[in-house]
């Protein structure tokens, strides 16, 4: 079925490489592929010369939407609505028979009833990455009083973590919201967890399917483990640094390691925007590295083109978020590497990892429960590794989510 598609996203991944744009840009050049009329829209906050609404990137097919986001608490844009007309003009113009959001952040939340208005057979769908319509602690679902995990919102609770809003606010927000979303005809969730949490709110089960993001790129041939005379030691953390990441877990964790075996370990940091955070975290994280240079080698930021020659290099990832996350690409990149993976044994991280099997979990937050994980991988023989990485699944391709989205577009 030829169909009209148009993706949007809230960042163009050449200049905001985060999981989601990187996922929508992917799906779009995988529908270019495959000879669909399918354009990429991405939100961008810079200012064209003569102040359109729009601009290009690259070629005609990838589209700059140049808007502002005017209420960080309702994800509105009602004060820049004059751009509106001129989205308006563009859906009039390219007449999609599909608009598949990958967000709404930045982009104004309006937008998606825009599109409904505007074509009203027009199929609507909206990829939840994380929990920002449930959450307003940046969707982290993380109380701001304690830093204690939230399992559910409600209006009460929401206004102690954010005093400045009354239950009465939290109340409407969350009405504004899902008056919003009753345009999109169905939803897409990359995990299991991150769907149980939006039917928990509100959402109707059936009008939320699972599926995950494809990787691009094909997996890599499995490593044969069984010529190596010594345990593998070398962890890296690839991602996004701040508080919620758990990097400072990871390097608390070190010191806990026994003095016996923490010669035989060695750990890579990959990962950019430290310097954006505040000042205390910075130093933490920075006098943890200094603390621990013998072990630890902190790298910066990353391209994802260089991502097969780093996870080469390495025999675990840690992924030791303190938030609940939803389905993180780097899990995915991993075992698309053949690279097993130690996680947080919460959210969408613990449902991608299998203890025991492609993986290991330890307690989310909890350096000492890390230190424990990792202790067991160095103080192991060979073959136990050697059956985690033969016990890994290749991801979905990009391929098969395009085919299953394909799916839920007809």
């Amino acid at each position: 079925m030829n169909k009209r598609i148009l993706i949007v996203a809230h960042g163009h991944p050449s200049v905001h490489k985060g999981g989601a744009e990187i996922a929508a840009f992917d799906l779009y050049k995988e529908y270019e592929r495959q000879g669909f009329d399918v354009k990429f829209m991405a939100r961008s906050a810079e200012s064209p010369h003569g102040g359109a609404a729009f601009s290009t990137r690259k070629t005609d097919k990838e589209i700059l939407f140049h808007t502002t986001h005017d209420d960080f608490f309702l994800f509105s844009n009602l004060k820049s609505r004059y751009v509106w007309q001129e989205f308006r003009d563009f859906l009039t113009r390219f007449k999609p028979d599909v608009v598949h959001f990958h967000h709404y952040y930045l982009l104004g939340i309006e937008t998606i009833m825009e599109v409904k208005n505007t074509l009203p057979d027009c199929k609507i769908v909206l990829t939840l990455h994380e929990y920002l319509a449930i959450c307003n602690n940046k969707g982290l679902m993380i109380k701001t009083t304690d830093n204690r995990l939230c399992y559910t919102a409600n209006p009460k609770d929401c206004h102690l973590c954010f005093p400045e809003h009354s239950p009465a606010d939290f109340f409407m927000r969350e009405k504004y919201i899902k008056r919003n979303l009753q345009a999109v005809d169905h939803f897409i969730a990359p995990s299991h967890f991150l769907k149980q949490r939006y039917v928990q709110w509100g959402l109707s089960a059936d009008s939320v399917s699972v599926i995950e993001n494809g990787q691009s790129g094909g997996s890599i041939p499995i490593v044969d483990l069984s010529v190596k005379q010594i345990p593998r030691t070398k962890f890296a953390f690839f991602g996004q640094i701040n508080e919620f990441k758990g990097v400072d877990v990871l390097l608390e964790a070190i010191s806990l390691v026994p003095k016996s075996l923490r010669t035989k370990m060695s750990i890579d940091i990959h990962g950019a925007n430290l310097t954006l955070q505040s000042k205390e975290f910075i130093k933490k994280v920075t006098s943890l590295i200094k603390r621990h240079a013998k072990h630890v080698t902190f790298h910066g930021a990353y391209e994802s083109e260089e991502l097969p020659k780093l996870m080469a290099d390495i025999d675990w990832l840690v992924v030791p978020s303190i938030w609940w996350e939803n389905s993180p690409l780097v899990i995915q990149e991993a075992f698309n590497h053949k690279v097993p993976v130690i996680v947080s044994d919460i959210g969408g991280m613990a449902e991608k990892v299998e203890h025991g099997v492609n993986g290991l979990h330890f307690r989310a937050g909890k350096a000492s429960s890390l230190a424990e994980s990792m202790s067991q991988i160095l103080d192991d023989s060979v073959l136990p590794q050697v059956n985690y990485v033969g016990n890994i699944q290749a991801p979905l391709t990009i391929e098969q989510t395009a085919h299953l989205t394909l799916g839920i577009y007809q």
